[in-house]
């Protein structure tokens, strides 16, 4: 017989890199005795079955420990920033041209994010190798942190000014001589020299990509043009056609850079320096010293000192002084939060008027923020259906029209006698019109701008396929504890019948006063609320799901649901046995209390339903097209009640985990879950959309959904849905346009009507709209202070809905 046996191995590889935990997971399936190798929670280990006759977990480990060494030997990782993208396609060009590169194994460059992601053979290339063919195809690298999110693109941008302006100053002398004189060798002189001067970088960067990548590129389509119609004699043309597309580059490339600033800015909320203090003891009398260290430094349980003004520089929890802290970074709360003892801090948010001290509970590289930062950097190399839709698109569109553009130049002059000179005309304006740009950045850009709204408000988006997916859901599910209640129950009333209600409160809290339960901790408030004494507590015993018992003053007292007593009341006790029957009847949570055999009566208790719940199932309604739902594991009785008082009709009750995940599946259309991130994990899997509650400070709620509310806002799920609706519309809209134009500027084309600059307009032009469309979902006010409005341009009226937009945030507008 089989002597099987598990072991959970931690993946410590020197990078974080998904391959080489799958040639780790490979590799230990080959080795003796290992039955099934599988990946782990967040593939942060994996879960090695083995024959224990065969192996042992000594030998897996150490086994794991060597190839992990070895794969940190054979192949290198390098995360670096791309400066000079200004569209999709030159993401595309850069990763088709690393990915050629002999040694590189992976390569994966992020538009949104202007980084590329390299993986390659230690001992074969290496990153400068990759860095000098990136700079010839006119871009450079830095270092991920060397500089601000966005400045690198802004440096390379400016680093052309030379090539740029002197063309466009020479393309101006050329207008003065052809306007004022009529010496024409002169003027195309200067036309010639402008072309060349602004032409060279975009010629040398277009051969380069074609040489790397076997793909032309819209710069190589420039330059044919450019060459082209230098060869037929129309040099103002040849020079407008390189000073409008480099111009166009500049101010398309500044306007991707602030997109992407809004987004990644995020990271630049924590502090450098951490003032920290440390107890001294001198001549036995002890006393603090504050100093300040790198918050690189700080380690958990060291205390920090945050003075009025000052960013929190790590997670952590108050011990001592009060004050309000501005939150609305990380939970998208737009009034600041008070702070006392125990409460929790973020690092990156901003103290107010007082001083706190806190300790740290969460290493450097582990608290929120980096948590957020990381999802931020996922979410940016997460490509949603609709760019991966458009670059297929534009993969076979551009070779297409190159091949009708060499149709144009040549059939009709050989077929039709038609000049040359005006075909091969003809089929230069085609050719600069075959470029993407426009369409390849109309989605990119939209999603970015969106992701960066919903970050802002507090709103974690994991990629644009889930802003997509949010975009047509349909059925909106709800979990009632924590989610539509504040999770957080208070006692409501108390009915004594063989005690006084302090007497009864004080013998309940006594007994409750160790306990976790949440329950437990509202009767405990209660009594506490009144100012009462509690009494000792002896031979404390849980009822796991029924309730305690424990001995108080010498005499055993049992607290716990009705049911647990229904068994012990005795037939003849009638006025007891109505007692139980009218609480277990009752909407509300009920505990009944004993003491030596007899009841002294019972609790009400009520779960607070969140102030903002019923506004949020009305501005769901307001979208149009979507229905509620309520999936709790509670009772059916108080299931209702809430429901009824939201707003909700559908309500499905008294639901284990796995319950819930077959509710969703019979759900109609897609579904957005909404839970707590944890307790409602499978059915946030199951769900079209999983959206975790009140994320903040939870590691295991960011991870498990698709999206995370940092905050405890439940309206933010409308504002969500309608932030993806109106993105869809501007991403619809984006498309339409780019192609819109193309199709205008072809039928000009076609009637003769169409110069090369007109062109070369038409496409830097409908790049340009593209972009600034697409700036439109970041540019309002953050989500979370907008009104709703509900037409576009309507004046807001006083109702507030956090991070609802209705600005075109849905078909009906």
């Amino acid at each position: 017989m089989t002597a099987t046996q598990s072991i959970e191995l931690p993946v410590e590889l020197e990078a974080e890199c998904a391959d080489c935990s799958a040639r780790l997971l490979e590799q230990l399936k080959t080795h003796d005795g290992v039955i099934d190798v599988q990946e782990g929670q967040r593939g942060k280990s994996l879960n090695v079955e083995f024959d224990a006759d065969l192996c042992s977990s000594t030998c897996l480990i150490e086994t794991s420990e060597r190839i992990a060494h070895d794969l940190g030997s054979q192949f290198d990782h390098d995360s670096l920033r791309v400066s000079g993208m200004d569209c999709a396609d030159c993401a595309q060009t850069i990763e088709r041209a690393v990915n050629r590169v002999s040694g590189v194994s992976r390569a994966h460059v992020s538009f949104a994010a202007a980084t590329i992601d390299i993986e390659y053979v230690a001992d074969t290339t290496d990153a400068d190798r990759v860095g000098k063919l990136v700079e010839r195809l006119g871009y450079s690298l830095s270092t991920v942190g060397e500089e601000a999110p966005g400045v690198p693109s802004e440096k390379l941008v400016w680093s052309k000014e030379p090539s740029l302006l002197g063309g466009a100053a020479l393309l101006a002398i050329a207008l003065v001589l052809d306007v004022a004189t009529s010496a024409a060798l002169a003027t195309n002189l200067f036309f010639a020299a402008s072309t060349l001067v602004a032409g060279l970088p975009i010629a040398r960067s277009g051969m380069t990509a074609f040489v790397a990548t076997r793909r032309p590129d819209i710069k190589l389509l420039m330059t044919i043009a450019a060459i082209g119609a230098c060869a037929i004699g129309a040099w103002l043309e040849a020079a407008l056609v390189v000073v409008l597309f480099s111009l166009g580059e500049v101010l398309e490339g500044r306007s991707v850079d602030r997109a992407r600033r809004e987004l990644t800015g995020l990271i630049a909320l924590a502090p450098e320096w951490a003032t920290v203090r440390r107890r001294q003891v001198q001549g036995g009398a002890e006393h603090f010293e504050e100093i300040e260290i790198a918050v690189s430094e700080l380690q958990v349980g060291d205390e920090f000192v945050v003075r009025p003004g000052e960013s929190v520089p790590a997670d952590g929890e108050v011990t001592e002084g009060e004050s309000s802290v501005d939150q609305a970074a990380i939970t998208g709360e737009s009034i600041p939060v008070e702070k006392a003892l125990g409460d929790s801090l973020f690092a990156g948010t901003l103290n107010g008027q007082g001083r706190l001290i806190g300790v740290v509970t969460a290493a450097p590289g582990d608290s929120t923020l980096d948590r957020i930062a990381q999802l931020v950097a996922d979410a940016q190399a997460n490509r949603s259906p609709s760019e991966r839709w458009v670059d297929a698109f534009a993969r076979i569109y551009t070779p297409l029209v190159m091949a009708v553009a060499a149709l144009v130049a040549l059939l009709p002059p050989l077929a039709f006698g038609a000049s040359f000179s005006d075909s091969i005309y003809s089929a230069l304006a085609l050719l600069i019109l075959a470029c993407p740009c426009a369409l390849v950045i109309s989605t990119p850009v939209a999603i970015v701008s969106a992701l960066a709204r919903a970050s802002a408000a507090g709103v974690l988006v994991k990629g644009g396929a889930h802003l997509e997916q949010a975009a047509s859901v349909t059925t909106v599910a709800f979990d009632k504890t924590g989610t539509l209640t504040e999770g957080r129950p208070e006692v409501a009333t108390i009915s004594a019948i063989g005690a006084l209600e302090d007497e009864l409160l004080i013998v309940a809290a006594s007994l409750e006063q160790g306990s976790e339960h949440p329950i437990a901790k509202a009767v405990v408030r209660a009594a506490k609320d009144r100012r009462l004494t509690l009494r000792d507590v002896e031979e404390f015993r849980a009822l796991v799901g029924m309730g305690a018992r424990g001995v108080v003053d010498g005499e055993e007292v049992r607290i716990g649901n009705p049911r647990l007593f229904a068994e012990t009341i005795e037939a003849s006790d009638a006025k007891g046995r109505a007692f139980l029957d009218a609480l277990q009847r009752s909407p509300s949570t009920t505990v009944v209390v004993e003491r030596a055999g007899r009841l002294l009566g019972a609790m009400s208790l009520n779960d607070v339903v969140r102030p903002e719940a019923h506004d949020a199932v009305a501005q769901l309604r307001s979208l149009g097209g979507i229905d509620t739902v309520v999936l709790t594991g509670d009772n059916r009785v108080i299931a209702n009640t809430i429901a009824e008082e939201i707003g909700i009709a559908d309500v499905r009750a008294e639901l284990l985990p796995q319950d819930k995940v077959a509710a969703i599946e019979q759900l109609d259309g897609i579904v957005a879950m909404v839970g707590d991130g944890v307790n409602d994990a499978p059915a946030l899997a199951a769900a079209g959309v999983g959206i975790a509650m009140g994320s903040a400070g939870s590691a295991t709620a960011i991870e498990v959904a698709d999206v995370a509310l940092m905050g405890d806002d439940p309206r933010k799920v409308a504002g969500l849905i309608g932030l993806a609706r109106w993105t869809r519309s501007v991403v619809r809209q984006n498309i339409a346009f780019s192609l819109g134009t193309k199709l205008a500027a072809v039928a000009f084309l076609a009637a003769g009507a169409l110069p090369l600059w007109a062109a070369v307009a038409t496409d830097v032009g409908a790049s340009l709209i593209v972009v600034a469309n697409s700036l439109r979902l970041v540019e309002s006010r953050p989500l979370g202070r907008m009104r709703a409005t509900p037409m576009l341009g309507q004046a807001a009226p006083t109702q507030d809905l956090p991070m609802a937009q209705s600005q075109g945030c849905c078909d009906a507008c």
